[in-house]
């Protein structure tokens, strides 16, 4: 539910500051206990934002703050 609810938030934020954006929420199997967001461009190849696989304890550290992944998605954007 914690993970769930994280993702929502994530998303939503980043769909509020980019238009026509596209987010999947574990387009695959996600690994268990960890919280990654990923920026796939057009020609397939991938940028980490953000990862808390590293991160932690205690667990809130395994999640952004929705601010701070939009942050690097507009730096990886420009």
């Amino acid at each position: 539910r914690v993970f769930g609810r994280n993702a929502a938030a994530v998303s939503e934020a980043l769909r509020g500051a980019v238009a026509h954006l596209a987010v999947d929420i574990n387009p695959q199997t996600p690994r268990r206990n960890s919280f990654e967001v990923s920026l796939v461009k057009e020609d397939g190849s991938a940028v980490l934002l953000w990862s808390g696989i590293a991160k932690g304890p205690p667990r809130k550290l395994k999640f952004p703050e929705p601010a701070a992944v939009v942050e690097a998605l507009k730096s990886s954007l420009a």
